[in-house]
């Protein structure tokens, strides 16, 4: 049997940023409440209403042909993952493939929200592991700002748009996906949904006019039970495979709010440096998100890294996976700038956090003095 390993990975993103100020004067928010609170300075905006996530997934998967020397004859599965079809039919998959001019190959679609990416990279390594294909390309595209209600200022500060795809080929070496968990509990459907649009509550003139076409959240519940059960899932795979926490180069979790990443990477006790996060410069990109950072760091990565990524959506749908990176990426000068200059920035909040806890643990001790007086 086959090992199916990731042999390339490319993204794309649209050119428009909506930048926190700019989004202040949209909805009454600031820059200091959406870092504190989700860690997102900007993210990025599809504004071609002609477009959808279709657009956003051929750019990705071109870029990744090209950059992989494959040609669109070679490829013979596409699966792309997306919340966010252009069309409830056909499927986003099938005008990908076309757009791209994969003639000889089979498409679909798979919803599994934010967890989309690693469900449908658990699906290509069947498939791979099966025999029945070689080469096959997993693509995440999402138009998240087609679902964002700018009117809401708890949700609209989250997403933005994104593709990223990956080449998964048959290896006989130790890498690539080794393996994976998955949950789902469908008690999760009040607590994250789009309550109108489908055949359960078909749009109307009240569904739109009580503004129901967009994304409802429950941020409480949904914070609790993401950190739960990402966490879980990640420890589970762990234990599978006897991994220690030292054992393990680089965490990636779904970019849903850096205070869920920071929550479920510190209870894990991954090193922060080995936890890779972007969410700063695109938001909540939904099933693209994984796929992206790993495309955003690729150059840190090196062939033989044992990598864990994880995420959680709507449903609830969850779960982890554990692969082993098959490649190296030759890092420019620019990311070797990028390394340095956030290795300073989390030394300075290193020493910031100590002046913090030095202070409390000075204000803690003159309380106990003055008891005691």
């Amino acid at each position: 049997m086959y090992n199916a390993k990731i042999s390339g990975i490319a993204s794309y993103v649209p050119d428009d940023i909506l930048d926190n100020e700019m989004l202040s004067k949209m909805v009454d928010t600031n820059d200091e409440w959406i870092t504190t609170r989700v860690g997102i300075k900007e993210r990025r905006v599809l504004k071609d209403e002609s477009k959808g996530s279709s657009f956003l997934g051929a750019k990705a998967v071109e870029k990744l042909l090209s950059e992989t020397g494959t040609s669109p004859e070679e490829i013979e599965l596409l699966i792309c993952g997306t919340s966010n079809p252009d069309y409830r039919f056909p499927s986003t998959a099938s005008i990908i493939a076309h757009d791209c001019g994969l003639t000889k190959c089979y498409a679909y679609d798979i919803q599994a929200a934010c967890a989309g990416f690693i469900v449908s990279l658990q699906a290509a390594r069947a498939y791979i592991s099966a025999g029945l294909y070689k080469k096959v390309i997993v693509v995440c595209a999402e138009k998240m700002t087609s679902m964002v209600d700018y009117q809401d200022r708890a949700t609209c500060p989250l997403f933005g748009d994104a593709a990223a795809a990956v080449l998964m080929e048959p290896t006989e070496e130790p890498v690539g996906v080794i393996d994976g968990e998955f949950h789902i509990d469908g008690s999760g459907l009040p607590h994250l949904l789009m309550k109108a649009g489908g055949s359960a509550r078909p749009a109307s003139l009240e569904t739109v006019a009580n503004r129901e076409h967009f994304v409802y959240q429950e941020g409480r519940v949904v914070y609790k039970n993401a950190v739960r059960d990402m966490l879980g899932s990640t420890l589970s795979v762990m234990k599978r495979n006897n991994l220690s926490v030292e054992e393990i180069d680089w965490l990636v979790p779904h970019q849903a709010n850096l205070r869920i990443i920071e929550a479920v990477a510190g209870r894990t006790k991954i090193d922060e440096r080995k936890v890779l996060v972007d969410i700063q410069s695109y938001g909540n990109t939904s099933a693209a998100s994984i796929p992206l950072c790993l495309d955003d760091y690729k150059y840190r990565l090196k062939k033989g890294d044992k990598i864990l990524l994880t995420a959680f959506g709507a449903g609830f749908t969850w779960g982890a996976m554990y692969l082993i990176w098959a490649f190296d990426t030759k890092p420019t000068k620019e990311q070797i700038k990028r390394d340095k200059d956030e290795e300073k920035r989390r030394e300075k909040e290193r020493k910031e956090r100590e002046k913090v806890e030095k202070e409390k643990e000075k204000e803690n001790k003159g309380t106990e003095n003055k008891a005691t007086e």
